[in-house]
Protein backbone atom coordinates (compact mmCIF):
# COMPACT_ATOMS: atom_id res chain seq x y z
CA UNK A 1 0.00 0.00 0.00
CA UNK A 2 2.85 2.54 0.80
CA UNK A 3 4.65 1.27 -2.10
CA UNK A 4 1.45 1.81 -4.29
CA UNK A 5 1.23 5.57 -2.95
CA UNK A 6 4.66 6.65 -3.34
CA UNK A 7 5.31 4.88 -6.95
CA UNK A 8 2.06 4.28 -8.40
CA UNK A 9 3.68 3.71 -11.68
CA UNK A 10 5.81 1.63 -10.35
CA UNK A 11 3.76 -0.61 -8.69
CA UNK A 12 1.09 -0.75 -11.56
CA UNK A 13 3.49 -2.28 -13.93
CA UNK A 14 4.77 -5.14 -11.53
CA UNK A 15 1.55 -6.20 -10.88
CA UNK A 16 0.61 -6.05 -14.53
CA UNK A 17 3.71 -8.38 -14.23
CA UNK A 18 2.38 -10.57 -11.90
CA UNK A 19 -0.84 -10.86 -13.84
CA UNK A 20 0.78 -11.86 -17.32
CA UNK A 21 2.43 -14.83 -15.32
CA UNK A 22 -0.23 -16.15 -13.88
CA UNK A 23 -2.42 -15.19 -16.21
CA UNK A 24 -1.61 -19.18 -18.40
CA UNK A 25 -1.98 -21.14 -15.20
CA UNK A 26 -5.64 -19.42 -14.63
CA UNK A 27 -6.43 -20.49 -18.06
CA UNK A 28 -5.36 -23.91 -17.51
CA UNK A 29 -7.43 -24.33 -14.33
CA UNK A 30 -10.63 -22.47 -15.24
CA UNK A 31 -10.85 -24.68 -18.10
CA UNK A 32 -11.92 -28.23 -15.78
CA UNK A 33 -14.16 -25.90 -14.45
CA UNK A 34 -15.73 -24.40 -17.10
CA UNK A 35 -16.09 -28.34 -18.56
CA UNK A 36 -17.07 -29.29 -15.40
CA UNK A 37 -20.18 -26.70 -16.07
CA UNK A 38 -20.54 -27.51 -19.58
CA UNK A 39 -20.89 -31.00 -18.08
CA UNK A 40 -23.25 -30.72 -15.79
CA UNK A 41 -25.65 -28.54 -17.96
CA UNK A 42 -25.04 -31.42 -20.48
CA UNK A 43 -26.31 -33.94 -17.99
CA UNK A 44 -29.34 -31.86 -17.46
CA UNK A 45 -30.12 -31.46 -20.88
CA UNK A 46 -29.72 -35.15 -21.27
CA UNK A 47 -32.41 -35.55 -18.19
CA UNK A 48 -34.95 -33.22 -19.92
CA UNK A 49 -34.48 -35.36 -22.74
CA UNK A 50 -34.80 -38.38 -21.16
CA UNK A 51 -37.85 -37.30 -18.95
CA UNK A 52 -39.64 -35.97 -22.68
CA UNK A 53 -39.04 -39.01 -24.40
CA UNK A 54 -40.82 -40.69 -21.74
CA UNK A 55 -43.76 -38.52 -21.56
CA UNK A 56 -43.75 -39.03 -25.48
CA UNK A 57 -43.48 -42.93 -25.35
CA UNK A 58 -46.57 -43.17 -23.02
CA UNK A 59 -48.44 -40.68 -25.01
CA UNK A 60 -47.43 -43.29 -28.00
CA UNK A 61 -49.04 -45.75 -25.81
CA UNK A 62 -52.18 -44.09 -24.80
CA UNK A 63 -52.80 -43.08 -28.56
CA UNK A 64 -52.46 -46.58 -29.93
CA UNK A 65 -54.66 -48.02 -27.54
CA UNK A 66 -57.08 -44.75 -28.48
CA UNK A 67 -56.40 -46.17 -31.70
CA UNK A 68 -57.47 -49.67 -31.18
CA UNK A 69 -60.54 -48.87 -29.80
CA UNK A 70 -61.27 -46.72 -32.52
CA UNK A 71 -60.13 -49.53 -35.20
CA UNK A 72 -62.89 -51.99 -32.99
CA UNK A 73 -65.52 -49.47 -32.67
CA UNK A 74 -64.82 -48.96 -36.46
CA UNK A 75 -65.38 -53.09 -37.22
CA UNK A 76 -68.98 -53.06 -34.53
CA UNK A 77 -70.13 -50.26 -36.63
CA UNK A 78 -69.83 -51.25 -39.93
CA UNK A 79 -71.66 -54.59 -38.28
CA UNK A 80 -74.03 -52.88 -36.95
CA UNK A 81 -74.49 -51.01 -40.48
CA UNK A 82 -74.92 -54.84 -42.05
CA UNK A 83 -76.92 -56.00 -39.78
CA UNK A 84 -79.35 -52.93 -40.32
CA UNK A 85 -79.35 -53.83 -43.85
CA UNK A 86 -81.20 -57.05 -43.46
CA UNK A 87 -85.04 -56.59 -42.95
CA UNK A 88 -87.99 -59.55 -42.61
CA UNK A 89 -91.42 -57.68 -42.44
CA UNK A 90 -92.79 -61.33 -40.54
CA UNK A 91 -89.90 -61.46 -37.70
CA UNK A 92 -92.00 -61.22 -34.61
CA UNK A 93 -88.60 -59.98 -32.27
CA UNK A 94 -84.96 -60.41 -32.33
CA UNK A 95 -81.88 -59.90 -30.29
CA UNK A 96 -78.77 -58.60 -30.89
CA UNK A 97 -76.01 -60.41 -29.40
CA UNK A 98 -71.85 -60.61 -29.34
CA UNK A 99 -69.78 -63.30 -30.01
CA UNK A 100 -67.99 -64.65 -27.15
CA UNK A 101 -66.84 -67.62 -27.98
CA UNK A 102 -66.59 -70.95 -30.58
CA UNK A 103 -66.71 -74.35 -30.34
CA UNK A 104 -63.84 -75.48 -31.86
CA UNK A 105 -61.94 -77.90 -34.02
CA UNK A 106 -64.79 -80.05 -34.19
CA UNK A 107 -67.82 -78.32 -33.53
CA UNK A 108 -68.81 -75.67 -35.45
CA UNK A 109 -70.93 -73.22 -33.17
CA UNK A 110 -70.78 -69.59 -31.73
CA UNK A 111 -70.88 -68.63 -27.97
CA UNK A 112 -73.16 -65.22 -27.47
CA UNK A 113 -73.71 -63.48 -24.37
CA UNK A 114 -77.54 -63.08 -24.61
CA UNK A 115 -80.01 -65.77 -23.40
CA UNK A 116 -83.50 -66.15 -22.57
CA UNK A 117 -83.70 -63.06 -20.40
CA UNK A 118 -82.60 -60.77 -23.29
CA UNK A 119 -85.21 -62.66 -25.59
CA UNK A 120 -83.08 -65.86 -26.92
CA UNK A 121 -84.88 -68.92 -27.88
CA UNK A 122 -83.76 -72.39 -29.29
CA UNK A 123 -84.98 -72.30 -33.14
CA UNK A 124 -84.31 -68.78 -33.37
CA UNK A 125 -82.41 -67.82 -37.28
CA UNK A 126 -78.82 -66.53 -36.48
CA UNK A 127 -77.69 -64.18 -39.04
CA UNK A 128 -75.36 -61.56 -39.94
CA UNK A 129 -75.36 -58.80 -42.67
CA UNK A 130 -74.65 -61.18 -45.56
CA UNK A 131 -77.03 -63.67 -44.57
CA UNK A 132 -78.39 -66.85 -42.28
CA UNK A 133 -75.33 -68.37 -40.48
CA UNK A 134 -77.34 -70.81 -38.56
CA UNK A 135 -79.93 -71.58 -35.77
CA UNK A 136 -79.82 -71.20 -31.61
CA UNK A 137 -79.04 -74.64 -30.54
CA UNK A 138 -79.25 -74.23 -26.72
CA UNK A 139 -79.70 -71.25 -24.64
CA UNK A 140 -78.95 -70.42 -21.05
CA UNK A 141 -80.25 -67.10 -19.21
CA UNK A 142 -77.22 -65.49 -19.70
CA UNK A 143 -75.94 -67.23 -23.11
CA UNK A 144 -76.86 -68.88 -25.78
CA UNK A 145 -75.10 -71.48 -28.84
CA UNK A 146 -75.46 -71.06 -32.37
CA UNK A 147 -75.15 -74.01 -34.39
CA UNK A 148 -73.45 -72.89 -37.75
CA UNK A 149 -74.74 -73.88 -41.04
CA UNK A 150 -70.89 -75.67 -41.51
CA UNK A 151 -71.61 -77.85 -38.67
CA UNK A 152 -71.67 -81.87 -39.28
CA UNK A 153 -75.14 -81.67 -37.40
CA UNK A 154 -76.75 -79.04 -39.53
CA UNK A 155 -79.69 -79.33 -41.73
CA UNK A 156 -81.44 -77.06 -43.01
CA UNK A 157 -83.95 -77.07 -45.77
CA UNK A 158 -83.28 -74.78 -49.12
CA UNK A 159 -84.12 -73.91 -52.51
CA UNK A 160 -82.22 -72.50 -55.29
CA UNK A 161 -83.90 -69.39 -56.08
CA UNK A 162 -84.20 -69.20 -60.20
CA UNK A 163 -85.40 -73.28 -60.67
CA UNK A 164 -87.02 -73.83 -56.92
CA UNK A 165 -85.58 -76.69 -56.91
CA UNK A 166 -85.68 -78.22 -53.39
CA UNK A 167 -82.54 -79.81 -51.50
CA UNK A 168 -81.19 -80.34 -48.05
CA UNK A 169 -77.99 -77.94 -47.16
CA UNK A 170 -75.28 -80.52 -44.72
CA UNK A 171 -72.90 -79.10 -43.37
CA UNK A 172 -69.62 -81.03 -43.00
CA UNK A 173 -67.30 -79.06 -40.77
CA UNK A 174 -65.64 -77.88 -44.26
CA UNK A 175 -66.80 -74.03 -45.11
CA UNK A 176 -68.59 -75.06 -48.14
CA UNK A 177 -71.17 -77.20 -47.16
CA UNK A 178 -72.99 -80.02 -49.74
CA UNK A 179 -76.16 -80.30 -50.88
CA UNK A 180 -78.20 -83.53 -50.38
CA UNK A 181 -81.61 -85.09 -51.50
CA UNK A 182 -82.03 -82.99 -54.21
CA UNK A 183 -82.06 -82.25 -57.75
CA UNK A 184 -79.65 -84.02 -60.25
CA UNK A 185 -76.13 -82.30 -60.24
CA UNK A 186 -76.45 -81.80 -63.81
CA UNK A 187 -79.72 -79.23 -63.47
CA UNK A 188 -77.45 -77.15 -61.05
CA UNK A 189 -75.09 -74.40 -62.05
CA UNK A 190 -72.07 -72.66 -60.34
CA UNK A 191 -73.47 -69.22 -59.30
CA UNK A 192 -76.74 -69.91 -58.81
CA UNK A 193 -78.40 -68.65 -55.47
CA UNK A 194 -79.26 -70.61 -52.66
CA UNK A 195 -81.57 -69.59 -49.60
CA UNK A 196 -84.07 -71.13 -47.44
CA UNK A 197 -87.21 -72.98 -48.56
CA UNK A 198 -89.53 -72.81 -45.34
CA UNK A 199 -90.36 -76.65 -45.65
CA UNK A 200 -90.61 -78.33 -41.81
CA UNK A 201 -90.86 -74.52 -40.20
CA UNK A 202 -87.65 -74.71 -38.98
CA UNK A 203 -87.47 -70.88 -41.14
CA UNK A 204 -89.14 -68.30 -43.80
CA UNK A 205 -88.37 -68.88 -46.94
CA UNK A 206 -86.16 -66.77 -48.78
CA UNK A 207 -83.21 -66.01 -46.19
CA UNK A 208 -80.29 -65.56 -48.56
CA UNK A 209 -77.45 -68.63 -47.71
CA UNK A 210 -75.17 -68.31 -50.85
CA UNK A 211 -74.67 -69.98 -54.21
CA UNK A 212 -73.63 -73.11 -55.99
CA UNK A 213 -69.90 -73.63 -55.43
CA UNK A 214 -69.11 -76.98 -57.41
CA UNK A 215 -71.92 -79.00 -59.20
CA UNK A 216 -69.64 -81.99 -61.37
CA UNK A 217 -70.04 -86.26 -60.01
CA UNK A 218 -68.73 -85.82 -56.67
CA UNK A 219 -71.49 -83.28 -55.09
CA UNK A 220 -72.68 -80.02 -54.92
CA UNK A 221 -70.90 -77.54 -52.79
CA UNK A 222 -72.12 -73.95 -51.63
CA UNK A 223 -70.29 -71.18 -50.80
CA UNK A 224 -72.02 -69.41 -47.90
CA UNK A 225 -72.49 -65.59 -47.90
CA UNK A 226 -71.59 -65.83 -44.40
CA UNK A 227 -68.22 -67.11 -44.81
CA UNK A 228 -66.64 -65.52 -41.53
CA UNK A 229 -67.35 -67.97 -38.76
CA UNK A 230 -66.00 -65.74 -36.44
CA UNK A 231 -68.26 -62.14 -36.58
CA UNK A 232 -68.46 -59.46 -33.89
CA UNK A 233 -72.31 -59.74 -33.69
CA UNK A 234 -74.78 -61.72 -34.44
CA UNK A 235 -78.92 -61.32 -34.60
CA UNK A 236 -81.00 -63.90 -33.71
CA UNK A 237 -84.70 -63.53 -34.81
CA UNK A 238 -87.72 -65.22 -34.18
CA UNK A 239 -90.06 -65.91 -36.99
CA UNK A 240 -92.84 -67.14 -35.10
CA UNK A 241 -92.46 -70.83 -36.61
CA UNK A 242 -93.10 -73.79 -34.76
CA UNK A 243 -91.13 -75.79 -36.61
CA UNK A 244 -87.76 -75.68 -33.87
CA UNK A 245 -89.23 -73.10 -31.58
CA UNK A 246 -92.80 -74.64 -30.61
CA UNK A 247 -95.44 -72.43 -29.34
CA UNK A 248 -94.18 -69.19 -27.59
CA UNK A 249 -95.24 -68.97 -23.85
CA UNK A 250 -98.18 -67.35 -23.23
CA UNK A 251 -98.66 -63.77 -22.63
CA UNK A 252 -95.36 -62.34 -23.51
CA UNK A 253 -95.58 -59.75 -25.98
CA UNK A 254 -93.14 -59.81 -28.82
CA UNK A 255 -89.90 -57.55 -28.53
CA UNK A 256 -87.24 -56.45 -30.04
CA UNK A 257 -83.93 -55.89 -28.81
CA UNK A 258 -80.32 -54.87 -29.21
CA UNK A 259 -77.76 -56.29 -26.48
CA UNK A 260 -80.11 -55.94 -23.61
CA UNK A 261 -82.14 -53.17 -24.06
CA UNK A 262 -85.48 -55.10 -25.29
CA UNK A 263 -88.86 -53.03 -26.11
CA UNK A 264 -92.44 -54.12 -27.29
CA UNK A 265 -93.11 -54.12 -31.09
CA UNK A 266 -95.47 -51.31 -31.68
CA UNK A 267 -97.64 -52.11 -34.47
Amino acid sequence: MVLGRTDPDSFERARMQVTDAAAPILDVLVRPVDAMNALVEHGYDLLYLYQENERLRQEVERLMQWQAVARRLEVENSQMRELLTFRRETVKRFVTGRVIGTGGTFVRSLLLNVGEIQGARKGQAAVIGTGLIGRVAEVGLHSSRILLLTDLNSRVPVQIESSRARAILAGDNTAFPRLIYGAANSDLQPGQRVVTSGDAGAFPPGLPIGVVATADESGVRVQLYSSDERPELVRLMDFGLDGILGSAPQGVAPTRSVGSDMRPVRP
